[in-house]
């Protein structure tokens, strides 16, 4: 099974807005894949004094996943750096960004989705994928033609 970080705000946000996306996710892709959410060591209001904490946290996680969700629609320096880390990595990154993405974001994503449920789609049909270069084909596009 593959793993997804849930890559997105999470500093200055409400509840609502940084766990909503992220609890739906896993529930929605449930069984299809195992998920690592930084939430689970919410450190707002704490982060400056726990910035080497937040941060090795954040990369060992995107180091242990196979793809990363990114909610692109509230950008933050840390989802930047995150999808940017992941990106360089190998990674797949999958972008939600229902309005028109900046260029360093679409060039750092495999795939940018417009919805969450298009990302969900979209991640359902890689998991569906024999292999791994079948599924970077895939997820490039290369069967979409």
């Amino acid at each position: 099974m593959k793993t997804v970080y849930l890559c997105g705000a999470i500093n200055g946000c409400t509840d609502e807005e940084a766990m909503n996306w992220r609890e739906a996710t896993k529930k929605e892709l449930n069984g299809i894949f195992a998920f690592l959410d930084p939430m689970r060591r919410d450190y707002r209001g704490k982060e400056s004094e726990c910035v080497n904490e937040i941060v090795a946290g954040d990369l060992a996680d995107i180091a242990a996943s196979d793809i990363v969700l990114v909610a692109g629609d509230r950008p933050s320096w840390g989802t930047a750096m995150e999808c940017f880390y992941a990106f360089r990595e190998g990674k797949i990154v999958v972008t939600v960004c229902s309005s028109r993405s900046s260029p360093w974001l679409s060039f750092h994503s495999t795939r940018v989705c417009p919805s969450l449920f298009g990302a969900w789609s979209f991640l359902r049909r890689l998991a569906q994928q024999d292999t791994s270069d079948e599924a970077l084909k895939f997820a490039f596009g290369a069967d979409d033609e």
